[in-house]
């Protein structure tokens, strides 16, 4: 693996966890949980899944940053984070993929939770 590419994915990593930190404590955990395992997973994977992979992390950082900024900007209003996930990207996904989805789900809308996650198309704010 060339050290351009380890370099982008640390990068990317430690991008992502910083980002982390504007969101709220529980879905923070939850989130750097699952990033963590996500660049685990993916350590050895091909050249064409490995671009795949950092575009979508590289979209979902480019949003997260977006809608912190939004947040700090708008502090009288409950913090909004998050997107809906379109029905036509579900096709594309595999069943491994889909069933994480679904653990991650069942894990952001457990009771207590400081957020929460909807059904539907836009983000509730």
């Amino acid at each position: 693996m060339p050290a351009a590419h380890v370099s982008r994915v640390r990068a990317l990593y430690r991008r992502i966890l910083l980002l982390h930190r504007a969101l709220p404590p529980d879905l923070k955990a939850l989130g750097d949980q699952y990033v963590k395992d996500e660049f685990r997973r993916h350590r050895a994977v091909g050249p064409d899944e490995a671009r795949r992979f950092l575009q979508e992390w590289e979209a979902y950082a480019a949003v997260l940053w977006q809608q912190a900024n939004e947040n700090s900007q708008n502090s009288t209003e409950k913090a909004c984070f998050g997107a809906a996930l379109p029905e036509e990207k579900l096709h594309d996904f595999r069943d491994e993929q889909i069933g994480q989805l679904q653990e991650l789900m069942q894990e952001a809308t457990k009771p207590n939770r400081q957020f929460s996650i909807t059904e539907s198309r836009k983000p509730k704010c």
